[in-house]
């Protein structure tokens, strides 16, 4: 087929690690941008770039690292961008630089982010204050690209209910009790599947714990894997104590010639979709549940004119559990096919969770991965927040004949039903969900429950009482009764 010279490629990918500490986060993007230019096989690149955009940074604030960024390797980009947070943002800024290639917008592009939490944390620690770059405030900020919003409602917030580490078990026990699992069946179901994940890490040479666990290592509460919040221990949750960058290097069929790309390095997005479920977790129709995640994977196929049976490649995001299970629910894929395991990296625990950056590493794996099997298909999926903000990404190692394509699915997830939330209710109701979390030392310190009133409302609430906390520590309470309050608190009924 003739190949049109603006189609989007991905040339090149690259990804670091640091454990020393010695590198700031502009500077472990910048590495792996040299390593982006040197997979690619070509010449020049780096300083051609026409546009970097950057995904944000939690470590260290620079007014604009785009800039800092094109400065170290040599370039002069007529636009820097720089995002709101999320998850889901390394596969929008691919999205959208794969559509602004195709209509000639710009010729080079670079992606990506880095985080030196790790480092920072131990600074802090330590009362040090780091010695990194700070740009003048006369340096213009780059673009921003994104809106930051409250990526919860107001009834969770009353209740204290703000961190991803609380809400995710909520939707794991909801996934469990749709599928009528005991406890203990669902425990050793996620366990193994996050063993499977670890398995795919230890062989990841980018991945920050390059080590297979058994699965009763991760279902197991030990010391070095305490109880974050039931029934996730430590091992089941993000792993954000890492100091990672990654970066992308896309740009046009012509400037892949131009600079002395190889046809086998490129890799074609061929389509890529967006969607948001609600970020009220009362409203949402099922806790167990993304329509967004549904409908954006539909139809990215679709776009891409292809089908699940035709995928070779999945990496699902994979923040806990939880959103693995959900997602591959909702695309129709089996948790458990060694022909075609769910993540390409190890996901977000044993990859490593550099914030909102993951994406960055998945699709730089995916794509090396498709090079190394000539013909074949991959599936990347990017969440941010609570389940709650979705972008697809569909590549090849073959152009799509249709070109790049793109939709916003927005308006059809908004058709979807949705939950009637109920604020400062006051009444009995049934447990729909429910987590308890845990402080640092391992003591139970709050449950927080979803619960439905008798005409199928939803109301979130929680409890601090001890008695309460070892109930449904001990006992499964799906479907109890439970006494809830205006001001959000709970109390089963039979304890």
């Amino acid at each position: 087929m003739s190949l049109d010279s603006r189609t989007p490629v991905l040339v090149g990918g690259g990804q670091v690690n640091q454990r020393d500490g010695r590198r700031e986060p502009v500077d472990l993007l910048v590495a792996a941008a040299r390593d982006a230019e040197k997979e690619s096989g070509g010449s020049g690149l780096l300083a051609a770039l026409d546009s970097i955009r950057i995904v944000h940074m939690l470590s260290w604030r620079y007014r604009d690292p785009g800039a800092l960024v094109g400065e170290r390797v040599g370039a002069s980009p007529r636009q820097t961008a720089y995002t709101s947070v999320g998850g889901n943002v390394p596969q929008a800024l691919v999205n959208q630089a794969a559509r602004d290639i195709a209509d000639g917008q710009v010729d080079t592009v670079l992606i990506g982010g880095a985080e030196a939490w790790r480092t920072r944390m131990r600074q802090r620690a330590s009362g040090e204050q780091p010695s990194w770059t700070i740009q003048d405030e006369a340096v213009a900020p780059g673009q921003v690209v994104g809106t930051d919003v409250a990526l919860l409602g107001e009834d969770e917030r009353r209740i204290g209910l703000d961190r991803p580490s609380s809400v995710y078990p909520l939707f794991e026990q909801a996934h469990r009790i749709a599928a009528g699992r005991s406890i203990d069946e669902q425990a050793a179901r996620s366990a193994a599947l996050w063993s499977r994940f670890s398995a795919v890490a230890a062989g990841n040479p980018h991945a920050w714990s390059q080590r297979e666990y058994s699965a009763a290592e991760i279902a197991t509460p030990s010391p070095s894997n305490r109880w974050i919040a039931w029934p996730y221990p430590k091992l089941m949750n993000s792993n954000n104590m890492v100091d990672q960058g990654a970066a992308l290097l896309l740009c046009s069929v012509a400037a892949a010639r131009r600079y002395g790309v190889a046809s086998d390095r490129w890799v074609f997005p061929h389509a890529g979709t967006e969607a948001q479920d609600t970020r009220a977790l009362a409203e949402r129709p099922g806790l167990d549940r993304s329509p967004a995640i549904r409908v954006a994977g539909r139809r990215a196929l679709e776009l891409a004119d292809t089908d699940l049976d035709a995928l070779d490649l999945v990496d699902l995001y994979s923040c806990f559990p939880s959103a693995v299970q959900v997602a591959a629910a909702e695309l129709g894929l089996a948790i458990d096919d060694p022909a075609r395991p769910l993540t390409q990296t190890g996901g977000l625990t044993f990859a490593g969770g550099p914030w909102s950056n993951y994406v960055s590493h998945s699709i730089a794996t995916m794509a090396s991965a498709l090079r190394s099997s000539p013909g074949s298909t991959g599936l990347v999926t990017a969440n941010g927040g609570y389940l709650t903000k979705h972008v697809m990404g569909v590549y090849g190692t073959e152009p799509p004949a249709a070109g790049f394509r793109w939709q916003d699915v927005q308006s059809e997830v908004d058709q979807e039903p949705r939950t009637v939330a109920l604020s400062e209710w006051d009444g009995t109701g049934t447990v729909e969900s429910w987590t308890v979390a845990h402080d640092r030392d391992g003591v139970p310190e709050a449950a927080f429950l979803a619960v439905r009133t008798p005409e199928g409302a939803r109301t979130l609430a929680t409890s601090r009482d001890a008695d309460q906390l070892s109930a449904m520590l001990t006992r499964d309470v799906a479907g109890a009764a439970v006494r809830i309050t205006a001001d959000g608190d709970a109390r089963l009924l039979d304890t």
